[in-house]
């Protein structure tokens, strides 16, 4: 099933705009397939890039360090963090090196939440059934091209 049918759109300006308009809708229909996972554990994908990065750093990070490393550059870090806060999630603590700066830790229910979203990786890679690895690494090299600079 193509493009054209799922959005009931027959003609494109060019390959250009249907190839930008494919990677919209595409994005938008893998964030709506796994959104579930997350669902079942009461958090957004953006909550769990955040465990995600703090549970990769080992480390304490600042908000700046985790927004550096999100995937959606536009998200308000600190609202993010706060809500983790509240689910007992991640916590905050003084920074050591510079007492004006807060570092993000996760905590152990945090790891123990990703621990239980590790279990249905399987299920997640699903969602891209229809293609064999070389196809995906493809679409990877392809992907990247296109956010590069040159």
């Amino acid at each position: 099933m193509g493009i054209e049918n799922d959005i009931n759109q027959l003609k494109f300006r060019n390959e250009y705009q249907k190839a930008a308009i494919n990677l919209i809708y595409s994005s938008n229909w893998m964030n709506e397939k796994i959104k579930s996972f997350f669902e079942e554990q009461d958090i957004t994908s953006q909550q769990f890039n955040i465990l995600r990065i703090l549970r990769g750093a080992r480390q304490p990070l600042s908000t700046l360090q985790i927004r550096e490393r999100m995937l959606d550059k536009m998200s308000d870090t600190s609202r993010i963090v706060d809500r983790l806060i509240k689910k007992s999630l991640v916590k905050k603590n003084t920074c050591q090196a510079d007492r004006r700066l807060v570092d993000v830790v996760i905590t152990k229910k945090g790891e123990k939440l990703l621990e239980n979203l590790d279990q249905h990786n399987n299920e997640m890679d699903m969602v891209l059934k229809n293609l064999t690895e070389e196809e995906a690494r493809v679409l990877n090299m392809l992907l990247d091209k296109i956010r590069s600079p040159e």
